[in-house]
């Protein structure tokens, strides 16, 4: 047995680029190629964007220019510009930046002086610009090695700072940005931000009434009393309920977008059961008072302390060096102006308690039942029959939580060769049994009584709270024909029905798989398109082979670990305003109606037309 030789050589110091290029993740969480709304190519942006938001927020630039064409960024803000004998270091030497100093920056989302350093090192080229008093200074580097920096020139440019930047394809592959999620980023920097104008390649973005707005711009569907909106200086919630299971937070601190909760939003679920418990003098259960409750968050704390450097989970406990815990905080905001506003608007308050009397009785309803349920859960062995589980949770300290995947997939072989190609670690597999049931228009007491749901959110762990879901991406994994696409479609009902928030949240996709196998002797390409199967079959040239793949069973193990590793290709499930679930779901899954009829008589392609297209 070889001893491995432990001295003075085998201690390492690496610079700062080198660190964040080989620890990406310590920065920016999850690499990924733009496909997921948390892959790194957004967090690059956000760190730039962060940097401009401050600057509006101290009181200087009202407008903000973000160019996307193909993979160059640009990023130009009109607030007072980085001093210039500072621009280099600002953009290169960590722990570097104005926001140690709280008299200037008082309430800023990065603290770290880290963030533009990380988007330096992970892009092949990083240009920065600053503009003062009519003087223009720029670095560029290129994954954080200096490339070149100009001399102080004249210039007749406003004021601010001009970043560009292109993320390195060595690292996040062949990626790329999608609108919808930068423009749902943007949006939010405007809810946050009344008054800000941000111009995302010529659209302009701006919101008047702030987190009123975005509630209303984010609701599938009206809500069951008017918007009840609050503000005070370092705190704005805007509440309402919906008809829809579950419940519904878009929280954030000092303009970051605090996806995973922290501090703040179980404060403000504590505070908000006990104030309306208090106004109505009544010991209501916590879960019917916040029973389909849906609410924007926004809070501001000095010195913000996050669980991760992508700042997604507020770790603080106090809302500043000298002020009351976050806790207290929210709790007398709450007690203040949501007591005050109830009292002053009785009809709010009459529907309230209407919905949790509602949401008390469909719980009693299904209590019993869910008891059964989950001890029926226990009998049939669930993690030894239907879940191949994974190693690392989403609620554990592993650095791969983001990564952490559970496929869905229907029947046995399928579920049997993603187990043997799976990553042991980060991915989990759940088997269905058949076709599932369509839950469309059903009550909550389905899935506790339908065996094959009961196990599907047991295996989740969303029985209570979606909160407590054990993995990031909750893949669909089924075969690409007329049955898979069926049962894709249930999945997604299920989904949609009862725990909406997990789409909202982005964490449910569908696995592309190939189509077809294309190989000569010396080479294979896997195709998931006509077109890239022509593509194929032209590069190859001769004569190739070519498989068409029916189902996934029919892929070995061998060849599924290139579709479910690195070059995984998954499409994100997402819900605009437009796409309202109360009109999708009855029209795509209720009973044949005449529209449906109607719709599928005017888009019908027979066979002719297929092969002519």
């Amino acid at each position: 047995m070889s001893v491995a030789n432990y001295s003075e050589d085998t201690i390492k110091t690496l610079d700062w680029r080198e660190h964040i290029r080989r620890r990406p993740g310590m920065y920016i969480g999850k690499l990924g190629d733009g496909s997921s709304k948390d892959d790194g190519i957004y967090i690059l942006l956000k760190e730039v964007l962060d940097n401009s938001i401050d600057e509006y927020m101290m009181g200087f630039g009202k407008q903000i220019d973000i160019t996307i064409n193909e993979n160059i960024i640009t990023v130009r803000d009109y607030g007072r510009g980085i001093p210039l004998g500072k621009l280099r270091d600002v953009a290169s030497k960590m722990n570097t930046g104005a926001k140690y100093d709280s008299k200037v920056f008082k309430k800023s989302v990065g603290l770290n002086g880290v963030g533009i350093k990380a988007v330096n090192a992970l892009s092949t080229r990083f240009e920065i610009r600053a503009f003062r008093e009519s003087i223009m200074k720029s670095v560029t580097f290129s994954e954080g090695n200096l490339i070149d920096e100009s001399n102080e020139s004249p210039s007749s440019e406003k004021n601010g700072t001009l970043v560009e930047f292109i993320p390195d394809g060595q690292l996040f592959g062949n990626f790329r940005y999608i609108q919808d999620y930068v423009e749902a980023l943007v949006r939010n920097y405007t809810y946050l931000n009344a008054g800000l104008i941000i111009n995302l390649n010529g659209q302009k973005f701006v919101s008047k009434n702030g987190l009123l707005d975005l509630l209303e711009e984010n609701m599938s569907s009206e809500g069951l009393y008017p918007i009840i909106h609050l503000k005070e200086d370092d705190m704005e919630v805007a509440i309402t309920h919906g008809n829809q299971y579950g419940e519904t937070y878009f929280s954030f601190v000092n303009g970051q977008n605090t996806t995973q909760g922290g501090t703040h939003l179980q404060a403000f679920r504590e505070a908000y059961v006990r104030t309306i418990r208090e106004f109505y003098n009544k010991n209501f259960d916590s879960s019917d008072i916040r029973a389909s409750i849906i609410t924007a968050i926004s809070i501001k704390v000095e010195e913000p302390v996050f669980e991760s450097q992508t700042k997604t989970k507020l770790g603080s406990k106090d809302i500043g060096p000298k002020g009351p815990s976050v806790s207290k905080y929210i709790n007398e905001f709450l007690k203040k102006h949501l007591d005050d506003y109830l009292h002053k608007h009785q009809n709010i308050a009459d529907a309230i308690y209407r919905k949790i009397l509602e949401s008390e009785k469909e719980r009693k309803a299904i209590s019993g039942i869910q008891k059964l349920a989950r001890e029926r859960a226990k009998k049939v062995s669930l993690h030894n029959k239907k879940l191949r589980d994974c190693r690392v949770h989403l609620n554990s300290n592993d650095e791969r939580k983001l990564e952490t995947t559970i496929f869905i997939t229907e029947g046995d072989s399928a579920s049997g060769s993603i187990t043997k190609s799976r990553d042991v670690n980060t991915q989990a597999v759940f088997s269905l049994k058949g076709k599932p049931l369509n839950c469309f228009g059903l009550t909550k007491k389905i899935v506790y009584e339908n065996e094959e749901f009961n196990l599907l959110q047991a295996a989740l762990n969303i029985e209570d709270d979606i909160d407590n879901l054990r993995y990031h991406n909750v893949v669909i994994a089924t075969d690409a024909d007329v049955d898979g696409m069926h049962i894709r479609l249930l999945l997604l009902t299920f989904f949609l029905q009862f725990f909406p928030e997990l789409v909202r949240r982005g964490h449910v996709y569908i696995l592309q798989t190939p189509l077809f196998r294309v190989r000569d002797k010396k080479k294979t390409i896997y195709c998931y398109s006509e077109e890239e199967k022509h593509e194929a079959i032209n590069k190859l040239g001769g004569n190739p082979e070519i498989t068409r793949f029916k189902g996934l069973g029919e892929i070995s193990p061998e060849e599924f670990k290139h579709f479910i590793g690195k070059d995984m290709r998954l499409d994100p499930v997402s819900l605009k305003k437009e796409d309202t679930v109360n009109r999708l779901l009855p029209f795509y899954m209720g009973k044949n109606t005449p529209e449906r009829q109607d719709f599928i008589i005017e888009n019908l392609r027979v066979e002719k037309d297929l092969v002519e297209a």
